[in-house]
């Protein structure tokens, strides 16, 4: 064989070791893993089970301790004065808001009341961190959210005494605010069904390449309805720019997270999801509002949902229908309401920015104490809608069954008229 043939041999063998070492190479990949939809797959020869639980439970971000004071490697959105100080009055007028306006239930002026005491930092702080284009879909302890954007005093006693100025025409229970003009839907009772509608909201703020994002607040046994899940789904899937927030209290009604679920609380459950997701100290004003401000930023910019477990106390009973000492130790409670007071630990760092002190705060209670007494005699007086309006708005033409009750209610408070306020239009 002459030179030629002989480097002719030297490169088919070469080329022959090159593909059988690529083929063996792709063969052992096939064999370890499958390129399955979402991404490839790894194949292992052992049975192993995900475990049910995490080594170690997911850490709680925070900012500022019991104390109000920094803690170490801090690491936090800067807030201004202004923005600091309108939080902080914010949450005083909420806990005034919420003191004055259950007193007025227990007295029988008002039928129905729910308070958001110990929760006042997850109110406040994350509509501070919003923009008012930010679609709102509250589940019912969020009335700090409304105050933050400009909601009066006024405007809640009135839907509280539900009359003529209330926007839902007297058709809602009491606490079940809503507002068109600041981006806030009306509560619904009905636990967790606003948390898909704020998903389709974010698809259609997406779509319309708005620069928002829609927000929904729940609590902790809101996660345990199927509205849930399936809203954490489709989010993900449609890469919808909303924010969940879950206000992580302890208890839904007398049902304590342990009897709630397994998992380390509600954070791990967006992972599951394909969420992104973080866990916060709800009683932390600071941390709330740098982790929503995080949050709003890579649910606009980066098309996806975010969900965030606040971890709080409901120190308030459930509503004014609850009596939670029946089901939880009074020390508990107290113990919440001193060391952990989201309200305390917020004075404590504006004060030391020199921004507050004793006679702001004095001045601030008595004049809160003045207005919402005014506010609850000025919506206390005011007539009741007409009953007509508890039958419109539904119907363009109402039907026939429809007429007829509404005739029918119309003759029943004619003939039992001390049994209806006085002040109501038949």
């Amino acid at each position: 064989m002459n030179k030629w043939g002989l480097d002719a041999l030297i490169i088919l063998k070469r080329n022959y070791l090159f593909v059988t070492k690529n083929l063996n190479g792709m063969l052992k990949e096939f064999l370890l893993a499958i390129d399955f939809p979402g991404g490839a797959v790894q194949f292992i020869p052992e049975m192993r089970f995900i475990s049910e639980s995490p080594k170690e439970r997911i850490p709680c971000y925070r900012v500022l301790d019991d104390n109000g004071q920094p803690i170490l490697g801090h690491n936090f959105v800067q807030v201004s004065k202004e923005v600091a100080v309108k939080m902080y009055t914010d949450m005083v007028t909420l806990r005034s808001m919420d003191t004055i306006f259950y007193e007025a239930q227990r007295q029988g002026r008002i039928s129905f009341y729910v308070t958001a005491i110990g929760e006042e930092a997850i109110n406040v702080a994350s509509a501070a961190a919003l923009a008012m284009d930010d679609v709102v879909f509250p589940q019912y302890r969020e009335a700090g959210v409304l105050l933050w954007r400009g909601f009066t005093l006024q405007e809640f006693a009135n839907q509280l005494f539900s009359n003529i100025y209330d926007y839902g025409k007297g058709r809602q229970m009491p606490a079940h605010y809503g507002s068109k003009k600041h981006n806030y839907f009306t509560v619904a009772s009905t636990i967790a069904t606003q948390i898909s509608h704020a998903v389709g909201a974010a698809y259609s703020l997406k779509m319309d390449k708005k620069d928002a994002c829609a927000v929904t607040y729940f609590g902790d046994g809101g996660s345990s309805e199927g509205d849930f899940h399936a809203a954490l789904n489709f989010a993900a899937v449609l890469e919808a720019p909303v924010i969940f927030i879950c206000r992580n209290n302890g208890w839904a009604i007398s049902t304590p997270i342990s009897d709630q679920f397994r998992s380390d609380g509600v954070v791990v459950k967006g992972q599951a999801y394909g969420v992104r997701s973080i866990r916060v100290d709800g009683n932390d004003a600071l941390a709330i509002y740098s982790a929503i401000q995080a949050a709003r930023q890579m649910a606009i910019t980066e098309e996806r949902p975010i969900l965030i477990e606040a971890l709080t106390y409901r120190v308030g009973h459930h509503t004014t229908s609850d009596d939670s000492t029946k089901y939880r130790p009074a020390n508990e409670i107290e113990w919440w309401r001193v060391a952990r007071d989201p309200v305390v630990r917020f004075r404590k760092w504006i004060e030391k920015h020199g921004w507050w002190n004793d006679m702001a705060e004095s001045e601030l209670i008595n004049n809160l104490r003045q207005q919402l007494l005014h506010t609850i005699q000025e919506a206390e007086g005011v007539e009741k809608p007409p009953l007509a309006d508890s039958f419109s708005d539904v119907y363009d033409v109402a039907p026939s069954n429809l007429r007829e009750q509404e005739q029918w209610l119309k003759e029943i408070v004619r003939k039992q008229p001390q049994e209806y306020p006085t002040n109501i239009s038949v």
